[in-house]
């Protein structure tokens, strides 16, 4: 029989910690808010009609992702060798050949020999490709618009100018 005699100490609860920081802390915001730009700038593309109807039945379904767009970001327009490509995007070159694998099923990159190593092959964009890279830079357009109409054009400018000097900032402290 448990002991309720006023000798006997009742447990308080721990304190719980304010775990608030986790859900508003920098780089959760800013991630969130890539997620959403990447995501905006998909939806333009689905409705863009200079986007090939098949890439834009893709997108509007959801089967082009932000990793998709890794290759629209980081692939040069003169072509670049895959290990090149994943560095630039800060993947792994076994992730970016499945990206480009499945580009190229799509008709987006094309895969040729590298003229300057012949063991080597470079990744290109097709003309189908180009008209994607288009879309993508109309997309971002139309998305940052957005942004600085909702943010307002004095945060907006204030935030790409912070970011900027963050992401060109030294990462070996």
């Amino acid at each position: 029989m448990p002991d309720f005699s006023p000798a006997a100490p009742l447990a308080t609860p721990a304190p719980v910690p304010d775990d608030r920081w986790r859900q508003t802390h920098l780089g959760r915001l800013m991630g969130s808010a890539l997620r959403r730009f990447d995501a905006r700038v998909l939806q333009l593309m689905a409705r863009n009609v200079e986007v090939p109807l098949a890439l834009s039945n893709l997108a509007a379904r959801d089967q082009v992702t932000a990793a998709h767009v890794h290759i629209t970001r980081h692939l040069a327009l003169k072509g670049d060798r895959l290990t090149d490509l994943a560095q630039r995007a800060g993947m792994t070159k076994q992730a970016m050949a499945n990206l480009v694998d499945q580009c190229e099923a799509w008709g987006l990159v094309t895969r040729e020999a590298d003229p300057l190593d012949a063991r080597a092959r470079r990744v290109y964009f097709t003309p189908t490709g180009l008209a994607w890279l288009q879309a993508f830079r109309d997309a971002v357009a139309q998305a940052e618009a957005e942004f600085r109409a909702e943010v307002g054009h004095d945060v907006a400018t204030v935030v790409a100018i912070g970011l900027e000097a963050y992401a060109g900032g030294d990462t070996g402290a």
